[in-house]
C-alpha cells in the first residue's frame, strides 16, 4: 500500500456520548463474520474502509477480529490514513464466560492487549447472559449457562471507566426490562445499548425507552445479516424496500441504512466489499419523504435475531422470549 494514500472525505455525522464527551460517527463498519475469513484478509478490508472514510470500528473478544483491527490500525497510522488513534471510534464487547465481576476488567485488559490499544472508546455487555467463568466456545453448551450477576458485573464494567480502559460503557441485546435492572444499581448508566434493528425489525418500545432514560441505540443487522448463520437476506429481499430502492436510484442497503439513521441511532454495518463499502457511506446527502416512511413504518414486524443460542433447557433462559422479556 503506497504511502500516499489518504482518506477520502465522506462526511459522517457524530453523536457526542454524554458519559465521555467523545463524538461517535453514525455509521460504523462491523468485523463479525459467519465463516473465519483470515486475519490478513480482515486487516486489508479494515485498512480499504479507513481510507474511504469509515473512522468507527465494532468488534468483540468473540468475533476473532480485534487483533486484525489492531493490526490495522497500527498499519494506517505511519502511512498517513489516519493521524492520531484519537481519530477512531473502537468499540469491544465482554463474552459471556468473562461476565463474572472479577474477570471483567482483565477481559477489557485482554481486548486492548490484541488491539494493541490503551483505552477503547465504549465497552459493551455482549449478552445479558454469563457462561462458565473462563470459557469462550460458541456455541455455549447449555449446561455452561449461567444467570448474570448484574450488580458485580456492571460495578466492573464502572471500574473499567474509571482506570480510563475505555471512555465509555454500555450493554447490548438487552431488553427495557433488563435496562431497568441495571439502572437501578448503576452509578454509571450505560450510554449505548447495541441490538438488532432494521426496518423489519424496528425496535419501537425500546427506542422509545432508551430514548426517554438517555441511552443511545446502536443498530447491529440493519441489512439483516445476509450470509451468516444468524441473519437472512429478508431485508434485502423485501419487496417495500425494493420499490423505494428503485424509485429513488439506490440500492436495497442504501434505503434501509438511511432510514436506520433517519430514527436517530449508530448503525453497525458489516461489508468487506469495497464497493458496498463506499455505497453504505453514500446515506448522508439526501433523505426519505414522508410517504416512503409511512410504507417502511407499515412493514410487518418480526425479530430476525432471536438469540436460540442463548437459550437453555437449565436455564437462567429456558425460552426465547424470557431473553427479551417478551418483547417479540
Amino acid at each position: 500500500m503506497a504511502c500516499s494514500l489518504k482518506a477520502t472525505s465522506f462526511y459522517i455525522p457524530e453523536y457526542v456520548l454524554g458519559s465521555s464527551g467523545k463524538r461517535m460517527p453514525l455509521l460504523g463498519l462491523g468485523t463479525a463474520t459467519a465463516q473465519p475469513i483470515g486475519s490478513e484478509a480482515t486487516k486489508m478490508a479494515i485498512l480499504q474502509s479507513i481510507k474511504l472514510g469509515y473512522r468507527h470500528f465494532d468488534t468483540a473478544a468473540k468475533y476473532g477480529s480485534e487483533e486484525p483491527l489492531g493490526e490495522a490500525i497500527e498499519q494506517a497510522l505511519p502511512i498517513g490514513l489516519i493521524q492520531s488513534r484519537d481519530e477512531l471510534f473502537i468499540t469491544s464487547k465482554l463474552w459471556c464466560g468473562d461476565a463474572h465481576g472479577q474477570l471483567v476488567v482483565p477481559a477489557l485488559r485482554r481486548s486492548l492487549q490484541n488491539l494493541k490499544l490503551e483505552y477503547l472508546d465504549l465497552f459493551l455487555i455482549h449478552w445479558p447472559v454469563s457462561s462458565k467463568p473462563g470459557t469462550y466456545e460458541f456455541p455455549i453448551k447449555e449446561e455452561n449457562f449461567l444467570p448474570m450477576d448484574f450488580k458485580s458485573v456492571w460495578a466492573a464494567m464502572e471500574d473499567c471507566q474509571r482506570l480510563g480502559l475505555t471512555n465509555s460503557i454500555g450493554v447490548s441485546n438487552f431488553s427495557c426490562k433488563k435496562l431497568t435492572d441495571i439502572l437501578a444499581i448503576a452509578k454509571i448508566p450505560p450510554a449505548v445499548n447495541q441490538v438488532e434493528m432494521n426496518p423489519l425489525w424496528q425496535q419501537k418500545k425500546l427506542r422509545e425507552f432508551c430514548q426517554a432514560k438517555g441511552i443511545f441505540l446502536s443498530a447491529y443487522s440493519p441489512l439483516g445479516a445476509n450470509g451468516t448463520w444468524w441473519g437472512s437476506n429478508r431485508v434485502l429481499e423485501c419487496e417495500v424496500l425494493k420499490e423505494i430502492a428503485k424509485a429513488k436510484e439506490k440500492t436495497v442497503a442504501q434505503i434501509s441504512l438511511r432510514w436506520a439513521y433517519e430514527q436517530g441511532v449508530a448503525v453497525i454495518v458489516k461489508s468487506f466489499n469495497g464497493k458496498r463499502m463506499k455505497e453504505n457511506l453514500e446515506i448522508f446527502d439526501w433523505s426519505l419523504n414522508e410517504e416512503e416512511l409511512k410504507k417502511i413504518d407499515e412493514i410487518p414486524q418480526s425479530r430476525g435475531v432471536p438469540g436460540v443460542d442463548y437459550i437453555s433447557k437449565y436455564g437462567p433462559f429456558k425460552t426465547v422470549e424470557e431473553i427479551w422479556d417478551g418483547e417479540m
